[in-house]
């Protein structure tokens, strides 16, 4: 660059081509070394915390920084802003990496606690460990020491401990990098060149074993301008099917997969324990195990199947119309309507108790119009006479008789007998047992979402811009089937026919069709516990175990490029360098009618607030429309970078890294390793966090103690990897709930103590434990204890009353005669026997012995019982409240290695049930079977 280029303004520098939407850059091709040097002396850092770790993580309300204009582009204007939820609504894609969970019910105030727990679809800093949104208004807790359950007793802040302790695991991961790569070094150079140049297809999986020995495709050490870009290799997608590596090492293929002799012995030897259903249990007798990580023919190729069998889909039920006397009122007066447009209404007047969906103005919009649209199309609605009435104002809508009326029939379906709900359900099960599971290439395979979506009304995640739009009933002439040339085609419903049927191997996916909100496609795939999700999941992971071996050579490169006077290596290297360290997505391209989410290298000007000397304010609406709110602080050259890719002429609306797509950010990755993308940064920086981790623990005591041990970790990793929450509104109430349960452990001890008093008066003086060891425990006081036993009392009814309950259903089940309300007197005679005993104990101050033959051994051993009761309990406190501010659910699920938590379970003889559900169990089975304690990510 020449010396007269150096004193131009950057706003005046060439700006050469146009950005991906059309728009000409405002960055200019290059950066003077004037404004370099200008700004490094305006802006002297000063002393802080080492970079790296989020101060504030989670959504607010209002900005209180510096003149920052609006937040988040479209929605500046708005006075007051949602908290930004999301809801897992039907109609929504799932991803391979998201999560089983049950709903939230749905609040009542402004919120959004309806989004799946741990999905990964959610920004990890806005969900608590119920996955509910936090309301916004709230500025998100500072961390904590109780963050990770460290003592204060140092006086160095924690902040600047965890970002050594993260730099420290960098250079550790750096080291390791330059030593796989040396083994690998010291291969023959004749297999190294076989490996390099025998299979220039990305269809080959990144690492070929041969004779027991693990061979990867390497990258070139050429460094053009500071970039180490490895040889050019054909880009990848980040969700194909294509195999990944097994290991790098021959040490690793055999901790990963061990041999075939060995294998055979497990199969033989050893029997998971497992919750299954009797359809699950009859597929798994059917057949031998099947262990198709340790197949090396298995997903070499694009073909995922050879012989397809399935039974098609099952749809919803026809509508059924509403009783005569059940309308929808308009201005105060009954419609009548014609059943398309009534079953319209439904979907709206059934979910009125859903306020933060049917309160919301761009939902009420969106409805209000296709169901005008709707009501066109059928003639309008009709008065009592018959003549029509003009529906124009959605404010005289009235739709409380259809609510009340659903509400009526979910009351009285959780009211039924629990042998009539398990015959419902028996029914159920029944009409769609053979749709449940396929035949995928002979093996009887679980299917996942075999029902066609009903029609309803989209509710979609966050603040999106089509909420409330009706999704229409599909048709079977809407629907392609997938399945294999000589299976018998699952036959459409009478008088329709399907869309297509096709016979197309490399697909996974059994039946496809398209929604009219987004033109999007659904489809029917495999359960999460299959082998093709498995294998899904399996090359999640070893991506980024293969990310391991490059990670040093990437940070090095983009620490070199930060500096780089193009303008757009530098705005890409400043893109990798938040990626890699604060865990952003890196963001796609939307479309004019789509929500306006942003990631990394969508980032706009008001979505970033730069407050000197290096901290980051990160505002913006995430994935699903979810605000996402970060504050960090940032290596000074990065923050540089920031306020450079900030300078005039730019202003609102426009893109911080105008030079940069998330496309060319991941050719460039590519470059690097096959297949290698922004997210796979994530998933690596967890799962070799956790490992590092892992390699240093020493975990002992009892289960529970171990369990704090392996959450403490979790823990760590979300910190380190900025997998942060904020704290839940219920987080009090719960504590001081589980406080009670400590408590009343301490009055029951105290209630044993005094029974062994009783049996022996002396035994105070006599006890080498003194007298205090009977005294009430300080946190006790009489008040509690009368309040306490009255709780008692009244749970004794409770219990009492519920089992009468059910033995009467299951006399009735039985066709004989209940029992009369005399008998439920007589059992609560109980309860009312253990009140009189507490007025007597609290009157005379004296507690007597229960139970047959109750001796002071015997006593003592309650006590013993009970204080493990309560120490367990406290180890569940503590972890809870250091758990507040953490997602562990996001970081144990989405981002680190399942391997790892198998590895912990059998180290330290945990049962995996402590760590994963049963459907977490299942889907994640491949790694439960594959590894063992000595493993390593």
């Amino acid at each position: 660059m020449s010396s007269s280029d150096d004193d131009v303004p950057l706003a005046g520098r060439k700006s050469n081509g146009v950005q991906a939407n059309g728009k000409p850059h405002k960055s200019a091709n290059t950066i003077p070394k004037s404004l370099d040097k200008a700004m490094d002396t305006a802006n002297k850092p000063t002393k802080h915390a080492a970079p790296g770790i989020s101060i504030r993580n989670g959504p607010v309300e209002t900005m209180d920084l510096d003149q920052q204009p609006g937040v988040n582009g479209k929605r500046k204007g708005r006075a007051k802003m949602s908290n930004g939820a999301s809801y897992k609504d039907a109609s929504d894609d799932s991803e391979e990496d998201e999560p089983l969970s049950k709903r939230r019910r749905v609040s009542k105030t402004n919120t959004r606690d309806d989004l799946p727990s741990d999905s990964d679809d959610a920004p990890l800093v806005s969900k608590n460990a119920r996955g509910k949104i936090v309301a916004a208004g709230k500025k998100p807790p500072n961390i904590r020491e109780t963050s990770i359950g460290e003592s204060e007793e140092s006086d160095v802040p924690l902040q600047e401990k965890l970002a050594k302790e993260k730099a420290g695991i960098e250079q550790r991961a750096a080291k390791e990098a330059k030593a796989i790569r040396k083994e690998e070094a010291k291969a023959p150079a004749k297999k190294r060149s076989k490996k390099l140049d025998s299979d220039d297809d990305d269809e080959q999986p990144l690492v070929k074993k041969k004779a027991g020995k693990a061979q990867t495709n390497g990258a070139s050490k050429a460094t053009p301008k500071g970039a180490r870009a490895a040889k050019a290799v054909k880009k990848e997608d980040s969700d194909d099917d294509k195999p990944l590596s097994k290991s790098s090492s021959a040490k690793k293929q055999k901790d990963t997969n061990g041999a075939q002799s060995k294998v055979k012995k497990e199969i033989k030897g050893k029997s998971m324990k497992k919750e299954e259903t009797e359809q699950d249990q009859e597929a798994e007798d059917e057949e031998e195990e099947y262990r198709w990580w340790e197949d090396p023919t298995k997903g070499d190729g694009t073909t995922k199947w050879t012989t397809l069998e399935h039974a098609g889909v099952v749809f919803p039920p026809p509508y059924e119309p509403l009783p005569r006397n059940v309308k929808l009122l308009y201005d105060g007066k009954p419609v009548s309507l014609a059943p398309e447009a009534e079953e319209v209404a439904t979907f709206f007047g059934s979910m009125l108790n859903s306020t933060h969906n049917v309160e919301n103005p761009t939902f009420q919009k969106n409805f209000f119009a296709d169901f005008q649209e709707i009501l066109k199309k059928t003639g309008g609605a009709k008065d009592k006479d018959g003549s029509k009435v003009e529906v124009k104002e959605f404010t005289k809508c009235d739709f409380k008789p259809m609510f009340e009326f659903f509400d009526a029939q979910r009351a009285e379906k959780k009211a039924l007998p629990a042998a009539e709900k398990k015959k419902l359900k028996a029914e159920k099960d029944a009409v769609e047992a053979p749709y449940m599971y396929c035949m995928w290439d002979g093996r009887k395979q679980k299917v996942g979402n075999f029902r066609v979506e009903p029609p309803g009304l989209f509710r979609g995640r966050g603040e999106h811009p089509k909420t409330g739009r009706v999704k229409k009933r599909v048709k079977p002439e809407q629907i392609t089937i997938n399945i294999g040339k000589e299976a018998q085609v699952p036959p459409a419903p009478k008088g329709h026919n399907w869309k297509e049927v096709k016979h197309d191997p490399e697909g996974t996916w059994l039946a496809m069709w398209q929604e009219n909100i987004n033109n999007a496609y659904k489809y029917v795939m495999l359960a999460a516990n299959s082998d093709v999700k498995g294998q899904s999941d399996y090359k999640k992971f070893e991506k980024a175990r293969e990310l391991k071996k490059h990670i040093d050579r990437i940070r090095e490169d983009y620490t070199l490029e930060l500096k780089d006077e193009v303008m757009a290596n530098r705005q890409r290297a400043t893109a990798v360098y938040l990626i890699d360290k604060f865990a952003l997505r890196a963001g796609n391209e939307k479309g004019d009618e789509e929500a306006d989410t942003v990631g990394c290298c969508s980032l706009k000007f008001e979505h970033v607030t730069l407050k000197p000397p290096n901290t980051v304010i990160f505002d913006f609406l995430g994935k699903d429309s979810i605000r996402f709110y970060d504050e960090v602080e940032v290596d000074a050259q990065a923050f540089k970078n920031l306020k450079i890719f900030k300078k005039a002429p730019k202003a609102d609306g426009d893109e911080i890294f105008d030079r940069l797509t998330t496309t060319s950010l991941n050719k460039h990755l590519s470059n690097y390793m096959p297949g290698l993308t922004a997210k796979v940064f994530r998933t690596y920086n967890a799962s070799y966090t956790m490992s590092t981790l892992l390699r240093d623990m020493k975990s002992e005591g009892s289960i529970a103690e171990k369990i704090k041990d392996y959450n403490d970790a979790n823990r760590k990793v979300a910190i380190l990897c900025n997998h942060k929450r904020t704290v839940t509104a219920g987080h009090g109430a719960q504590m001081e709930k589980l406080g009670d349960r400590i408590k009343g452990l301490k009055y029951q001890k105290w209630r044993v103590k005094q029974m062994m008093l009783h049996l022996e008066p002396k035994l105070k003086k006599k006890d080498k434990r003194g007298a205090d060891f009977y005294e009430l425990d300080e946190d006790l006081d009489q008040e509690w204890i009368k309040e306490h036993q009255k709780y008692l009392v009244e749970e004794q009814r409770q219990k009492i009353e519920k089992k009468f309950g059910k033995d009467n259903e299951k006399r009735k089940a039985e066709g004989e005669k209940e029992m009369k309300h005399k008998e439920l007197e007589e059992r609560l005679a109980v309860a009312e026997e253990l009140a009189q005993k507490f007025k007597k104990e609290n009157k005379t101050g004296t507690i007597e012995a229960e139970g047959r033959g109750p001796s002071v051994e015997k006593l003592e051993q309650q006590l013993e019982k009970l204080d493990q009761r309560i120490q367990n309990m406290a180890f569940q406190a503590e972890d809870k409240e250091n758990n507040k501010e953490v997602a562990l659910g996001t970081s144990k699920i989405n981002y680190i290695d399942p391997r790892l938590t198998v590895v912990f379970s059998k180290k330290f003889n945990v049962p995996i049930e402590k760590f994963f559900s049963k459907t977490l169990r299942e889907k994640f089975d491949w790694a439960v079977k594959s590894v063992e304690e000595d493993w390593e990510f």
